[in-house]
């Protein structure tokens, strides 16, 4: 079932709509990290002034601008770190048209899906990003503990997350919410083990990119071939 998915997901990588979703995903992403690095840099500036009088020394006028290319050094490394799960949440706010693409291909008679909203889509990818993000930084201390296993525990965490998160998108457009969490719990292997495979090419970069895509597609066949099998 799950590499029956994958390669349908795979086969429809050159769909117009999941370019559009990785484009506008990537560029959201990009802008919204431009303007945190500006707004940062601002703000360092202004908190340190134009001038500063230290003892012994005097006046200095130059700490603003070591302190704001400190910064701007500081949220270009940041960024190359978040740029991933920045990406990713920002991208999941339009992986309702990934869904609706795989279903138009390869599942033509269902009726249309219920369309969610856009406060819930903004409100379900901050959720995401929250708890991706803080996931991993807690698994930073496993790594080091686990220093051998740490490229699987970082596929077998990301797998969960990406498998809880993708399969409940791609099932509550057509049950709902509490019927598609029920419905992944009852398939929590295969959506972990499905997750996992999505998982591992995010230490690849670039490729890292088109995962939520792909595993929006992935899981949106998973949810219908799990749907066939109840």
């Amino acid at each position: 079932m799950i590499f029956n998915a994958f390669f349908a997901a795979l086969g429809q990588l050159n769909d117009p709509r999941f370019r559009k979703v990785l484009l506008m995903g990537l560029g959201i992403t990009v802008a919204g990290l431009a303007l945190l690095t500006f707004l940062f840099v601002n703000i360092v500036g202004w908190f340190v002034g134009d001038t500063v009088t230290l003892p012994w020394i005097g006046d200095v006028t130059w700490l603003d601008t070591l302190a704001e290319w400190s910064s701007f050094f500081l949220m270009l490394i940041l960024s190359v770190f978040l740029m991933v799960p920045v990406a990713s949440a920002v991208t999941s706010l339009f992986l309702d048209q990934v869904a609706q693409a795989v279903e138009d291909k390869h599942y033509p008679h269902l009726p249309p899906a219920d369309a969610s909203g856009l406060v819930d889509d903004i409100m379900d990818g901050l959720g995401f990003l929250g708890v991706l993000v803080v996931a991993n930084l807690f698994a930073l201390v496993l790594y080091l503990i686990f220093a051998p296993l740490a490229p699987i525990i970082f596929w077998l965490l990301n797998g969960f997350l990406l498998g809880r998160e993708y399969f409940t998108l791609a099932a509550m457009r057509r049950i709902g919410r509490p019927p598609a969490k029920a419905l992944r719990r009852r398939h929590i292997v295969t959506i972990w083990a499905a997750g996992t495979l999505m998982a591992i090419p995010l230490s690849v970069p670039i490729v890292n990119l088109i995962i939520p895509i792909l595993g929006a597609a992935t899981f949106t066949h998973i949810f219908h071939m799990v749907s066939r099998q109840r």
